[in-house]
């Protein structure tokens, strides 16, 4: 007889916490259980929702920023979707300009990302173009 109303009293513990939980005004235990099912339901819809916001994100991310540090040096930040050779690339780019890199910082965990400073005694407009456009080239290919 015991057992039956310890077991009785922790299911309605269990089902007040649930209430609670899932902010449901009902009393009756289908009701909560409903209430509960339509909750975990509602923030699936949002997981999704965000996952493919920050998916869309990540492909749809391309910004290139090239500032004057001082003189005969620029610095350029690359924020792009990942791609095969993204890096090579770029530094490719760099060497046709006659560019030397003397420090750089690469990222490509969700996206390829990559901080440099350069060593040059180009226009920053003429690198930002340069960068953007190789940029536009690895993206067609992997399409």
């Amino acid at each position: 007889m015991a057992s039956k109303m310890q077991r009785r009293m922790a299911l309605r513990k269990k089902l007040q916490i649930l209430r609670a939980l899932t902010k449901s005004k009902s009393v009756k235990k289908s009701s909560i259980i409903m209430d509960a099912f339509l909750y975990i339901y509602k923030l699936k819809l949002q997981v999704e929702a965000i996952k493919k916001e920050y998916q869309y994100l990540i492909d749809h991310i391309q910004e290139v920023k090239v500032e004057k540090l001082g003189t005969g040096y620029l610095l350029v930040m690359v924020t792009c979707k990942k791609g095969g050779e993204m890096l090579v690339l770029i530094l490719e780019a760099f060497e046709k300009m006659n560019l030397n890199v003397v420090q750089a910082r690469v990222t490509c965990k969700h996206f390829f990302g990559m901080e440099a400073i350069v060593e040059a005694n180009i226009d920053a407009t003429i690198l930002n173009e340069a960068i953007l456009k190789v940029i536009k080239t690895q993206t067609e290919k992997s399409s």
